[in-house]
């Protein structure tokens, strides 16, 4: 029996798209379910022959386990200050490179650059900038600006340390979302800031009232990207501190990987692993529902206009 033009089109589409679906399939379905049935087991991977289940044994084990609670607050702190300050710092950058700065074209490239530079090496190129005896950072504070009171052991002590991994993070991370928050300004109609020009808006108000309004989806996205890199930080720490001095840098998912390929615990290594994906989905959900109710908020408003007008 002959086959249609559209069965062959199909098959052929199939054929083409099998090769995604299989490494998909074998390198991201099966790892997610296997890790989850883990998540339910005690399962030293280098000593047990199998895994024993043992229920939300692992689930409950890990808030009373205060390695976990460390790195939980540690990533809860990294958190709150790395995602607003991300999403406003490179906001503020979009906003000045969508308004034709001279020199636009070199900005963005030293500011995408940063990408371009993988995670391990920014940590050992940041560790040695922070060096309290022979970093860069210091050298500049003391030597040249005769700052002596504003060096610090920045690697090697508590509050110092975090807030290295954050700039750090910052420098890394920013490149990304201003790359999005510019993809969201050109898309504003240009018709919409003259319109508001000739209506006698200055630079400012045409910012506040036309151009970040119409930011919204860009908010999302970009709110989205900040979340998961907030939450899966791990390379920073891991190479410039190894979450020390202490616990004071230790944060989940270095603890994750250290309870899986350090101690073989792989059952409360994808328990842990699977509570930072729930965090990561319940930040998502409420950072699109904070920006659907915004948007549900102005179709009232411009409703309720309409309905005053008609009246």
């Amino acid at each position: 029996m002959k086959m249609s033009y559209r069965k062959k089109s199909m098959l052929a589409g199939y054929a083409f798209a099998a090769p995604g679906m299989i490494f998909a399939i074998l390198y991201m379905g099966y790892p997610l379910v296997r890790s989850f049935y883990l998540s339910f087991t005690n399962y030293n991977f280098a000593f047990d022959p199998k895994p024993t289940f043992s229920g939300l044994e692992n689930y409950i084990s890990m808030f009373s386990d205060s390695y976990f609670i460390d790195a939980l607050k540690n990533t809860a702190v990294f958190s709150l200050a790395f995602f607003p300050t991300l999403m406003i710092v490179s906001l503020i950058i979009a906003l000045l490179l969508d308004k034709g700065v001279k020199g636009t074209g070199l900005y963005r490239t030293c500011i995408f650059m940063a990408m371009v530079v993988p995670l391990s090496l920014t940590g050992i190129i940041f560790q040695w900038i922070f060096n309290n005896q022979y970093g860069l950072l210091n050298s500049v504070l003391s030597q040249m600006f005769g700052l002596d009171s504003w060096t610090h052991n920045w690697l090697g002590e508590g509050k110092w340390a975090m807030f290295s991994i954050v700039i750090v993070s910052l420098w890394k991370n920013m490149g990304m979302l201003v790359i999005l928050f510019m993809a969201g300004l050109a898309g504003i109609p240009d018709d919409m800031i003259e319109a508001a020009k000739i209506d006698g808006a200055n630079s400012i108000q045409t910012t506040f009232r036309i151009v970040l309004p119409n930011l919204k989806e860009s908010y999302v996205i970009c709110g989205l990207w900040a979340i998961i890199q907030s939450v899966k930080v791990f390379e920073q720490p891991f190479v410039m501190t190894n979450g020390g001095p202490g616990t004071a840098t230790l944060v989940l998912y270095q603890y994750t990987w250290q309870n899986a390929f350090k101690y073989y615990e792989m059952g409360y290594a994808s328990a842990i692993a699977y509570f930072i994906g729930a965090v990561i989905l319940i930040l998502s959900a409420v950072n699109m529902f904070i920006n659907r109710n915004k948007d549900t908020d102005e179709v009232k408003k411009k409703k309720k206009r309409r309905g005053g007008a008609a009246a």
